[in-house]
């Protein structure tokens, strides 16, 4: 057995997505299983170096998982020649410029998103790293989730028939941190460091809606800052700034219509924090983070509307659930895994900076739908 070690630096890992999905459950993960089997004997071995700001927290991380590599010198970090992969976890403000510096001393490229703060800033991402010959993803993580991929299956089965619509519900309540302390960084919710719910979750439906149902057309949007103060991660009132609810609809190429609501400050009566209904010509499902439900054309009740009597058929029992038939992994850490056999055996990967482009560009739009009261087209973006 051969063992090829790449080493990551790994910014922003003190934060709460940036160490639990992606350094614990994807790059540790990786390790615990003994690498990533490469096939023909060859195993890549992740060697992640931590980044930040904050140094006692950087020393702490890696002594918890017995890792040596810690810095807050990104610059250096760079600089070292034997560091292959530049990863960003941070907040979106901080990361066009730590990429165009990862891009400039020629590592390839791993980033949360959004990419940038505009679709001008995502672009001259994609154009710099286009340029530098390196090879670079966005995490796309929806995507690899268990009820999603179900939802793939059914589609690439045909069981839909003709795609009418799609109707996701996103959200749970985040609390203001007053009485009791909020889930969510508050930064979230300050429009001036980034913050919002557009920006966070249209470039997510962007990816999930055009893999799986194709690509956005036009956007028109209806945003609220419903909860009006918070209180940070000091007990402080601040004023909250960025929008924490949006209302968007999405026309699709080839007819299908999207309407999904993102909201940090509804109540969750459903079965997960997030659901797709898909309904076609042959039948309907409803999918969420890990599940998926079908009724197909044939097993199809015929309600009659009549408020004079109570309900008596119980609709939500007359779905099927859809079998897991495989193993689902970590999405992040599969996500994780694909990219690394990209830099590795230069297997196709489309999930790249103009993908990341394409989220920013949908939620920049979506913004100025909901500021100018009106349907905004979804152009092709190029380089």
């Amino acid at each position: 057995m051969t063992r090829r070690t790449v080493r990551i630096a790994m910014n922003g890992v003190t934060g709460r997505m940036g160490y639990r999905q992606h350094l614990v459950r994807s790059i540790l993960a990786i390790r615990e299983q003994g690498g990533l089997d490469l096939g023909d004997g060859d195993v890549l071995w992740p060697e992640p170096v931590l980044v930040g700001r904050r140094a006692h927290a950087l020393e702490a991380l890696a002594e918890r998982h017995g890792l040596t590599e810690w810095s807050t010198d990104l610059d250096a970090v760079l600089a070292d020649d034997t560091v292959d992969i530049y990863f960003d976890a941070q907040v979106t403000s901080a990361r066009v410029e730590a990429i165009r510096k990862a891009v400039a001393a020629g590592k390839h490229i791993y980033t949360e998103k959004p990419t940038a703060t505009d679709v001008e800033g995502a672009l001259e991402l994609a154009r710099l790293a286009r340029d530098a010959g390196i090879k670079h993803g966005v995490v796309q993580d929806k995507i690899f989730l268990p009820g999603l991929l179900k939802l793939k299956r059914l589609i690439d089965g045909g069981f839909f028939g003709e795609i009418l619509s799609v109707r996701g519900e996103f959200g749970y309540w985040v609390f203001e941190g007053d009485w009791q302390e909020a889930q969510r960084p508050s930064w979230n919710y300050r429009a001036e460091d980034g913050g919002g719910i557009v920006v966070d979750m249209f470039p997510h439906w962007e990816y999930v809606l055009h893999e799986l149902f194709g690509q956005v057309t036009s956007v028109s949007a209806t945003v609220r800052t419903h909860i009006p103060q918070r209180w940070d991660e000091q007990g402080k009132p601040y004023a909250a700034t960025a929008d924490d609810a949006a209302y968007g609809t999405f026309q699709l190429a080839g007819g299908a219509v999207a309407q999904i609501n993102s909201s940090w400050a509804v109540r969750v009566n459903r079965d997960e924090l997030v659901e797709f209904q898909v309904d076609g010509t042959h039948g309907s499902a409803v999918a969420g983070l890990r599940n998926c439900r079908v009724q197909h054309r044939s097993a199809t009740p015929k309600p009659v509307w009549n408020p004079d009597l109570p309900v008596t058929e119980p609709f939500r029992d007359q779905w099927q659930e859809v079998p897991d038939n495989t193993v689902f992994d970590n999405g992040f850490k599969a996500q994780w895994e694909l990219f690394l056999r990209h830099i590795a055996l230069d297997e196709p990967y489309t999930w790249d900076l103009m993908a990341g482009a394409r989220g920013v560009q949908l939620a920049e739009l979506g913004l100025r739908s909901a500021a100018e009261g009106r349907r905004f087209d979804v152009p092709e973006l190029s380089l």
